[in-house]
């Protein structure tokens, strides 16, 4: 019997059939009483384990919005920084980022600024960059000789009256196989007092030979009257769509001949002047004076021989991109150039002479290849009271295809009576495309187009580098009044010879500062000889030739 039947018995025993009665109904109504508690209790544990798994799924929930999250910040940095990359290409401007503390007091900084490395003040009053760039050209020149020797009448040159450090005859007919420093330059540059600029640079290298040294760009710029900046000093004046920022950009390795020809009739490399240019985002305006060549001043044939007096001229160029877009522009321009006077290589005049007898100007180039420096085309001075140069620029571009193309023409003006005045001309167009996406850069500051950025340097991620396609054809004509072959000159007669240039490239830019350029050439010239005597030729017996280049470049700088 349990306790419950005990419990009753015993009341039943106490007090009777009433007393059973009361207990029983107590007992059923403690029943439902006790029933409910452990329903209660039940539906209390279920409530808690549900709430645990809420909170289990909660947590579960937020991990998994927190990677969305994290992925998806991800992405979008990725498109910043896609979409400074951009910029940078459209623009040419770098998109430098600031510091996230910046020092309060003069800090020298370590930068790395457009591959420059320098140093710089916090407050970028002054900085100090170093420059340099090393370009080694090997290759060789496929020329067929016409026979023997003694009919092999390839000149560059006169054949009479060279001394063994002077033979370009023999060159000619033997193009130097082999290599050449073409540009071996290093200097700093930087700023002072935020609004003045310097740049000095020591060059190395050369065409056919490297030179000893001898300072190539010496000058200081005052940038506190923007959009306006002047220049003075030895540098090389604004010019023409060929003049990129640096020849570490060019798309072939030398420029075409008519740009050579036309930039270092009174601007180039080395040229002393003063130049007050200004710039916009779509917009360039440069005027100069222009002087001399710096170069060694003494009278060996390893140097430059000092003049009688030096030249003066004016060099100008305007240029736009009046319809652009986000991936492509147009580019225009016109520059020109007046030869006021000519540099004075002879002396004073002989009693009786006009006293500018002495005064000359010359025309020539080294056929678009540096490995040997002969000059295959060459007026030889003329003698000039002045003389000038005017030109036209055109470039389309749309995203990694650019096409570019300038005409030049020159006059003299002959200080001689009695003859006419020459005329040269010459022109060039030229294309490139980047196969792996990157676009060349606009610069603004000198109106041209400089090297692309490369998005995916080579061993960077898995990234190979930029590859650019190249061709070009140029022209360059050096005759006046040439004659007939066979014939004599006539008086006015110059007989330079015209260069024509086939020419095809292949660029590998392995990252910012290591490049690789492979390049082939077909050249034809023709050239009648000017003075059957001092050439040693037949009389009007043609001097030119054709052949084929190939060339590979090897190119670091920063």
């Amino acid at each position: 019997m349990n306790d419950m039947g005990s419990s009753m018995l015993k009341m039943t025993r106490a007090g009777g059939l009433s007393t059973v009665l009361l207990s029983g109904s107590m007992l059923m109504c403690a029943a439902p009483v006790w029933a409910q508690s452990a329903a209660a209790s039940e539906d209390a544990r279920i409530a808690r384990l549900e709430a645990a798994v809420a909170t289990l799924q909660a947590q579960v929930q937020a991990q998994s919005g927190l990677a969305a999250e994290n992925a998806a910040l991800k992405d979008r940095v990725s498109q910043l920084q896609a979409r400074v990359t951009d910029l940078t290409v459209m623009t040419g401007r770098p998109i430098a980022a600031e510091p996230a503390v910046k020092p309060k007091g003069p800090v020298v900084l370590t930068t790395f600024n457009n591959g420059e490395v320098g140093l710089a003040t916090a407050d970028n009053k002054f900085s100090l960059n170093l420059y340099g760039l090393v370009q080694l050209d090997t290759g060789f020149y496929d020329q067929r000789a016409p026979g023997p020797v003694a009919g092999d009448l390839r000149r560059s040159g006169p054949a009479l009256g060279f001394t063994a450090a002077n033979v370009d005859a023999a060159h000619a007919r033997q193009l130097k196989d082999g290599d050449n420093f073409r540009r071996g330059r290093f200097g700093v540059s930087g700023t002072l007092f935020r609004d003045f600029q310097y740049r000095g640079v020591y060059d190395f290298g050369g065409s056919g030979v490297e030179n000893s040294g001898q300072l190539y760009e010496a000058w200081g710029q005052y940038n506190g009257l923007r959009p306006l900046h002047i220049r003075i000093g030895a540098f090389a004046p604004l010019q023409g769509l060929a003049d990129q920022d640096s020849t570490a950009a060019q798309p072939l390795l030398e420029r075409a001949a008519s740009a050579d020809v036309a930039r270092n009739f009174a601007a180039g490399d080395t040229r002393t002047a003063a130049q007050v240019f200004g710039y916009g985002d779509h917009w360039l305006a440069s005027v100069a004076v222009t002087g001399r060549a710096i170069g060694v001043v003494n009278t060996s044939l390893t140097g430059t021989a000092q003049t009688f007096g030096d030249p003066l001229a004016f060099v100008g160029r305007l240029a736009a991109t009046p319809l652009h877009g986000a991936d492509w522009r147009v580019h225009v321009g016109v520059h020109g150039q007046y030869l006021d006077r000519p540099a004075n290589v002879s002396g004073p005049a002989a009693s009786g002479l006009t006293p500018i007898s002495g005064r000359t100007v010359a025309f020539s180039d080294q056929a678009e290849l540096r490995i040997d420096g002969t000059r295959l085309i060459n007026t030889g001075n003329i003698d000039a009271r002045h003389a000038a140069n005017e030109g036209v620029e055109f470039a389309a571009q749309w995203r990694g295809f650019l096409v570019q193309s300038e005409y030049d023409h020159f006059d003299v003006q002959r200080a001689a009576v009695g003859v006419s005045n020459p005329r040269f001309q010459g022109y060039y167009v030229e294309g490139s495309w980047l196969v792996t996406g990157e676009t060349r850069r606009y610069n603004n500051a000198t109106a041209a187009f400089d090297a692309p950025t490369v998005r995916r340097p080579l061993g960077a991620n898995g990234g190979f580098g930029a590859m650019e396609l190249t061709v070009r054809y140029s022209d360059m004509n050096l005759n006046y009044h040439t004659g007939a072959a066979g014939s004599a000159p006539f008086a006015d007669s110059v007989r330079g010879g015209e260069l024509q240039v086939w020419t095809a490239g292949l660029n590998w830019y392995l990252n910012s500062y290591v490049r690789l350029a492979l390049e082939g050439q077909h050249v034809k010239l023709d050239r009648l000889s000017p003075d059957a005597f001092t050439y040693g030729t037949p009389v009007g017996a043609q001097i030119g030739q054709s052949y084929n280049a190939v060339a590979l470049r090897s190119q670091f700088g920063f």
